[in-house]
């Protein structure tokens, strides 16, 4: 492995580490001298690459909502009617309650460091705003809007539930909502 100002992968490890420090002990428990650890980097390669603890967790979480977009994405690329997108979103729904707990955990987290500081909430606020790009493929803005926010809270209520809801009451779910959207259009 390179070492000193040669080594390329430094800033992506140090990032990584970061994503990884977050979802097992929150923004709270993260510092610079976690993260250099985690990263296996020197401490002072923190001050190099980034300009403050803020640096790294707005570069570490805006890779992460990349990373969600582009679940959004590859779910509704396929989806070649209205239906096939209705299916698409419902299987977005699944996908996102029944995979990763850290996607889930980095998501809240995000969500909590952003209604608090409004500098996160702008990168909340793209990261909606690409998700629906991605829904308006197939919906109306305001369709997109309400299945965006339908996918966030039905992806945490299936996450968190000690019986989570089958796929048909997230198929209805969006169904409804999709059938609002189509009589309003």
């Amino acid at each position: 492995m390179a070492t000193g100002h040669t080594d390329p992968q430094r800033r992506e490890r140090i990032i990584d580490a970061t994503l990884d420090l977050i979802a097992e002990e929150g923004v709270a428990g993260v510092s610079h001298r976690k993260i250099a650890q985690r990263a296996g980097v020197p401490l002072g390669s923190m001050t190099y690459h980034f300009a403050g603890i803020d640096e790294v967790l707005h570069e570490a979480f805006r890779r992460f909502t990349d990373h969600i977009v582009a679940v959004f994405g590859a779910h509704l690329a396929g989806a070649a009617d209205r239906d096939a997108a209705v299916t698409a979103v419902t299987d977005l729904v699944h996908t996102l309650s029944e995979g990763s707990q850290r996607d889930l955990v980095l998501t809240q987290e995000l969500y909590t460091l952003a209604a608090r500081r409004p500098a996160y909430r702008e990168l909340t606020h793209a990261w909606m705003r690409r998700s629906r790009d991605h829904l308006e493929e197939h919906f109306d803005p305001d369709t997109a809007r309400q299945l965006d926010a339908l996918i966030e809270g039905l992806t945490l209520h299936r996450a968190l539930a000690r019986e989570p809801h089958d796929r048909a009451l997230t198929l209805q779910a969006v169904t409804r909502i999709t059938a609002a959207g189509e009589r309003a259009v």
